[in-house]
């Protein structure tokens, strides 16, 4: 078998032609960070989002979610990109912070964005933005950073919070069967606006309902009757950067996850496509 100079595959003196995947081309890229007490963790973080090669295509959206330690106040001092403010004038939760920026961005994206939402601790390496525009462009509608296939690790995580995630890995995993997805809880994801869209048109302010952590799960739980393509990459944890304590509380997110769940069962399929 030989390729020719047009790129056409030979065998048997018989020319065959090369079905290449088709690639979607990708605009500009909407950061969200919904950010609550960062002001140690944000200004390391958009000093390594301004480092990236696509910082000109990138505005970030930093949701102050009521912070008390001058979070909001950390975006004035970055240089070389475009930071923009959306302040909640006391503490919502994670899952209304998402909801903020998610319309904040919406508001001026192009169909042809792409969103990607992001933990604000530093915990998260932007370093990893190309590889999710990839993905984007090779057709995923969703890219979620896992960090339970191969190259992913969590390690520097706390015990508690490491069984956690795996322990929702396997319950959302049976019940849910959604293809695609191994890692229901990680909190840094790339979507296409496009989808986001289409999701928003039909439930608008209650895309996210959830008030804490499981907000993450609920997003992907609704976005899975627009019949997205999802698909995962690795994600190295750095929770050796994390500068404070973790947010989380057990027990609050044990309970989230449970009436998500029993919800999820109850609730009508949208009556029509999305």
């Amino acid at each position: 078998m030989r390729v020719d100079e047009h790129g056409i595959r030979h065998s048997s003196g018989e020319p065959v032609a090369i079905v290449q995947k088709p690639i979607r081309t990708c605009g500009d890229v909407h950061v969200v960070l919904p950010a609550y007490n960062e002001a140690v963790a944000l200004p390391s973080l958009l000093r390594r989002i301004a480092g990236t090669d696509l910082a000109d295509r990138i505005t970030v959206w930093v949701v102050d979610d009521g912070s008390s330690d001058g979070t909001g106040d950390c975006v004035a001092d970055v240089r070389g990109l475009d930071v923009r403010l959306v302040r909640h004038p006391e503490n919502l939760g994670l899952g209304q912070a998402v909801q903020s920026g998610l319309r904040a961005a919406l508001a001026e994206a192009e169909p042809d964005h792409v969103l990607i939402v992001m933990d604000a601790d530093d915990t998260h390496d932007p370093d990893v933005f190309p590889a999710l525009l990839a993905e984007i462009g090779a057709g995923a509608d969703v890219v979620i950073c896992s960090r339970f296939v191969e190259g992913g690790d969590d390690s520097t995580a706390p015990r508690w919070r490491r069984l956690l995630s795996r322990g929702a890995r396997v319950v959302f995993g049976r019940v849910l069967h959604f293809d695609g997805v191994r890692d229901f809880t990680s909190g840094f994801r790339a979507y296409r606006v496009s989808l986001l869209r289409r999701a928003t048109t039909h439930w608008g302010e209650r895309l996210v309902e959830e008030r804490g952590f499981a907000c993450m799960v609920e997003l992907l739980l609704k976005l899975r009757h627009c019949g997205p393509v999802v698909c995962e990459i690795p994600m190295r944890l750095r929770y050796d950067r994390k500068p404070g304590a973790s947010k989380l509380r057990l027990g609050r997110t044990l309970v989230q996850y449970t009436l998500l769940l029993t919800r999820d069962r109850l609730a009508p399929v949208p009556f029509r496509k999305l």
